[in-house]
């Protein structure tokens, strides 16, 4: 199975990052904005940037002088004790600030073994979560999740899924035609946002964004009752600028 995603505007900051963080480790003593500029090639503006987030998200320290050292966070996720415990946790805690700053459920999925699969979530009282009343594993063909997944697959990739979980009609918006659901997904730009609206369940519209690093399939979604519907699209866009960390912590 060949995969057809383009790197997308949060691949490339995640990568920028990891090299701000790999410069970061060969300095235990301490690295200068400056000279961090200088080492990686990056621009005052898009390294200032980088290091706002990578504080936040707690991978770097900003010492007393200035300078810039490894955070806990760092250490954490790239000590061989209880990795994925210490990843969970901290795409958990990605995921709950996501969901705070966009107003919505926000979930990670990713495409394993031939499967979709939703493998963490974040939902509240006044987020809440798309009700699964049909399994996601078989409703990719409905899901702004399956099909962000799908888009990121070769033809024959998409072929072979399809093949084996029937298009069933979920709501009256479903696409139950293979033919017009593979166009859609062969013309899907991998920079614009996947969309559900009521395609799986009447009274939710969901949106996706990949996240997809190396061979690993992924995507980042979110789902907002109907009544919200007006704050897709700005939704989707905030996830989006949003996807860096979670990308970021999938590649350490």
């Amino acid at each position: 199975m060949a995969l057809m995603h383009e790197p997308t505007a949060p691949y490339h900051s995640a990568q920028d990052a990891l090299r701000v963080l790999e410069t970061v480790a060969l300095h235990p003593a301490g690295v200068t904005d400056v000279r961090l500029s200088r080492r990686t090639g990056l621009g005052a503006e898009r390294l200032t940037a980088l290091l706002r987030m990578l504080r936040r998200e707690g991978y770097v320290v900003r010492t007393a002088d200035g300078a810039y050292v490894t955070g806990d966070t760092l250490r954490r996720l790239t000590s061989a004790h209880d990795r994925e415990r210490a990843l969970r946790e901290k795409l958990q805690h990605t995921l709950d600030r996501l969901r705070d700053s966009v107003g919505a459920a926000v979930y990670i999925s990713r495409y394993l073994d031939g499967e979709v699969r939703v493998t963490q979530y974040a939902a509240g009282p006044g987020t809440p979560a798309v009700n699964e009343w049909v399994d996601f594993r078989c409703s990719a063909h409905a899901t702004a999740v399956g099909k962000s997944l799908l888009t990121q697959l070769d033809h024959n990739g998409r072929r072979d899924h399809l093949s084996r979980h029937k298009m069933a009609r979920l709501t009256s918006r479903t696409i139950t035609s293979d033919k017009l659901l593979l166009s859609r997904l062969e013309s899907q730009p991998p920079t614009v946002p996947v969309l559900d609206l009521q395609e799986y369940a009447v009274g939710t519209v969901c949106a996706a964004v990949p996240i997809t690093a190396g061979a690993s399939v992924g995507c980042l979604a979110l789902s907002l009752p109907v009544a919200h519907a007006h704050r897709l699209k700005r939704a989707a866009d905030a996830l989006n600028r949003g996807a860096a960390p979670v990308l970021l912590s999938l590649a350490l």
